[in-house]
């Protein structure tokens, strides 16, 4: 009898990745899932509901509450991609493991999905906390089921997280301060953009901004920073018109700090005549950001790992629930990448390899 393995290396893909096509859990590319499904119906092949059912017995299940992506933020496809690898890694122990995702700029979808998440009675949740308000009600109602939840990408402090994934915030943000002034070693004056729909009590931004002027507090570097917030980048038309008046009232500005992944859309709307003589710094390897890196409208770019940032919070909740390893309060913080055009291509090698065979 033909088996998952049988399918696999037909198929020339994972076992997890036919997994994933058979049960319907998505994360495949349409071209993939047409493949798998033309060779399972040519072998006939279905799924024997004993072996299924006794595959589910004493599973776990992880669930993710994490933010869709889509074209034009691409940033949250990679913790996507690494929780559906920890999946694939974790399920021989037992672990079944699902996505869940909302829209990152309406906490009405936040609770909604959360809601729906509940419905399959996880074991263990990991979540994105992108509201402040909705995730006490999130967290006080998992609470009183005694589901632990773990924090990813995003730490909000006074929660009782087993442990939190993703990125030190505030050295990120001193990294970048240094990379700036090692590319503008004089001082010099420097705008930072921030922009955000959802503003929260989420530190990470300002974690980033605070590292960021705290390293010429530190190193006694007379540089200047200046701020300026901008509620909606999707908004081109009045993003362009803020960002070049204030250039233009600003002469004296050389850097430009984006503590975000949409540093692409702030190079999309400065001048050219501006742009060429700036030196601009952000975060995250997304598609877009990575063009503007290579055609170096952007200086650097710091990585905070998406991909293992997914990975590795289903390896840890998997620990702790196989072994009953205690995470209470750890803050598991990732390597900081540091990203010109010479390099980026090397950069979450993993990723890239999951994906393509995917």
């Amino acid at each position: 009898m033909i088996t998952i393995k049988d399918i696999a290396k037909e198929a020339k893909v994972s076992e997890g990745t036919v997994d994933r096509v058979i049960h319907n859990r998505g994360g495949v590319s349409k071209k993939t899932q047409a493949r798998i499904e033309k060779i399972l119906e040519y072998h006939n092949f279905s799924v024997n509901p004993v072996a299924s059912a006794l595959a589910m017995k004493n599973k776990h299940f992880i669930a993710a509450l994490i933010p869709e992506h889509n074209d034009s933020d691409l940033f949250w496809k990679s913790p996507y991609l690494g929780i559906l690898k920890g999946a694939d890694d974790v399920k021989s122990f037992g672990v079944k493991v699902k996505n869940f995702t909302f829209n990152q700029y309406d906490p009405n979808s936040y609770l909604n999905t959360f809601h729906e998440l509940l419905k399959t009675k996880p074991t263990a949740v990991i979540m994105v906390p992108n509201f402040s308000k909705e995730t006490k009600l999130i967290v006080s109602k998992l609470e009183s089921l005694n589901i632990p939840y773990l924090f990813l990408n995003i730490d909000i402090d006074g929660f009782n997280n087993e442990a939190f994934v993703g990125q030190d915030s505030y050295m990120a943000g001193y990294i970048a301060g240094k990379l700036m002034h090692l590319s503008i070693p004089k001082h010099s004056t420097f705008l930072i953009i921030q922009a955000r729909h959802n503003i929260t009590k989420n530190n990470a931004v300002s974690n980033r901004i605070k590292g960021f002027n705290d390293f010429f507090l530190k190193n006694d570097i007379h540089s200047k920073t200046q701020t300026l917030k901008i509620e909606n980048l999707n908004n081109s038309l009045e993003t362009r018109e803020k960002i070049n008046l204030y250039l233009k009232q600003h002469p004296e500005i050389e850097g430009i700090f984006v503590p975000s992944s949409r540093i692409y859309i702030v190079v999309d709307c400065i001048s050219t005549n501006y742009l060429k003589n700036l030196k601009l710094i952000g975060f995250d390897n997304t598609p877009q950001n990575i063009e503007c890196l290579k055609n170096d409208s952007v200086s650097f770019l710091i990585s905070q790992k998406p991909f293992e940032q997914g990975y590795e919070s289903v390896r840890l909740l998997t620990d702790y629930l196989k072994n009953k390893k205690s995470l209470l309060n750890n803050k598991i913080y990732l390597p900081i990448d540091i990203l010109t055009k010479e390099n980026v291509d090397y950069n979450e090698r993993n990723k890239f390899v999951f994906e393509n065979v995917n």
